[in-house]
């Protein structure tokens, strides 16, 4: 690679060259800046493990064990405390969410269902009076506020991303159930485990290793996406709520890694990614096959109410978002018929494919453009398909 760029660093397997020719495209012609990329098979063979560039600063190399915030990569990791509970039969996901949360039904929110939380449809993607400073690093302070909060709709009619809350909703639902904090039980039930380098909390003996991201710069000529023309045309509305009312979170601040953020504040890098969904595959998976395809069924289809585009989810996870005919970055991320994972904010992305047989994970520190996949991201996942 050019003198500029630190080079490409890991291991692949040659059936996967075309990966590891996308991952180099993606810092010669496509603005990458550091990145991890990460395969693995249903067998826990790693296929691809590379990484490269630099870290935020744009001086310090990115290195092996480099990890950074994955955004809403971390829903998945919540969405999976959900299902080892499911799977141990402590929690129904027919159930009303009082049964488990009694306060949760105040204000209309009474018939909602643990389903209709993991699917994006409690109607709570955002807080309408304004948190406290530092609001979102209480998690308690957080969760309490959502249970007194009034749905946008009426839940289980709609859904509607919610963009950082469902590590709240959810969350609270596994602390109630378990006993332990959403950190702790994943730590305890997942991570641990399989070894993960995935952390939702992270200790300050590691912040070290912790590349700080470098936000997205649009051109004035972009289109704007329609989540981002919501939020403009209404700065009191949906959009902007779920986006700005956050108490001043800074999620690149030491206090933000520290905290237990089970929507948007996982700490991780592809490696840990690609392992986290490895656990849904393979003969030493740690969910039943009855369970993965619940994780990968269909529950919320259509119109999403937040970002104003076509999505659709499973329990707790992203399914395949073909939205390429709509104008800007950001709006599609597309993987297998039967795959199921989640995007991070800026370009992140891990899932499981059950039919192709493989889980796959990549991270940056370059943001993107919009909510979903951009062209970097997007071309690795391309490949890898085109490989498997």
């Amino acid at each position: 690679m050019p003198a500029k760029h630190q080079a490409i660093q890991g291991q692949y397997d040659p059936a996967f060259q075309a990966v590891r020719d996308e991952f180099e495209c993606n810092f010669l012609e496509r603005g990458e800046v550091g990145a991890s990329v990460c395969i693995q098979d249903h067998k826990g063979r790693t296929v691809v493990d590379l990484w490269g560039g630099k870290l935020g600063d744009g001086e310090t190399k990115w290195t092996r064990d480099t990890v950074s915030i994955v955004f809403s990569c971390t829903k998945a990791a919540t969405a999976l405390c959900a299902h080892k509970l499911i799977e141990q039969s402590h929690l129904d996901p027919d159930a009303k969410v009082t049964k488990y949360w009694p306060e949760f039904g105040a204000k209309g929110k009474d018939q909602t269902t643990v389903r209709d939380m993991l699917g994006h449809r409690s109607g709570i993607p955002a807080l309408r009076a304004p948190v406290k400073a530092d609001g979102f690093l209480d998690f308690k302070y957080i969760a309490d506020k959502l249970a007194g909060e009034t749905p946008f709709w009426e839940p289980g009619t709609a859904h509607g991303y919610h963009m950082v809350t469902f590590g709240w909703t959810v969350g609270e639902l596994i602390r109630r159930v378990s006993g332990r904090s959403l950190g702790q039980f994943f730590y305890d039930e997942i991570a641990r485990p399989r070894g993960l380098d995935f952390h939702i909390g992270f200790s300050p003996s590691e912040f070290s290793r912790v590349s700080k991201l470098r936000l997205f710069s649009p051109n004035t000529d972009d289109p704007l996406s329609p989540f981002v023309a919501a939020m403009m045309a209404d700065q009191t509305g949906l959009q902007a709520l779920a986006f700005r009312n956050n108490g001043g979170w800074h999620f690149d601040a030491p206090e933000s890694w520290q905290a237990e953020i089970g929507g948007a504040g996982g700490i991780s890098n592809a490696r840990g990614l690609a392992g986290m969904f490895r656990t849904v595959l393979g003969s030493d998976a740690l969910f039943s096959r009855a369970r993965v395809d619940a994780m990968r069924t269909p529950v919320s289809e259509g119109e999403d109410l937040t970002l104003r585009i076509p999505t659709r989810f499973g329990e707790g996870f992203m399914l395949s978002i073909d939205n390429r005919d709509l104008a800007g970055e950001g709006n599609s991320a597309i993987i297998g018929d039967g795959a199921f994972g989640h995007v991070g904010m800026g370009g992140s992305l891990g899932f499981a494919d059950p039919d192709a047989k493989f889980s796959f994970g990549y991270t940056m520190n370059q943001m993107g453009g919009g909510i979903l996949l951009n062209d970097r991201g997007q071309s690795l996942v391309d490949a890898a398909y085109a490989c498997i």
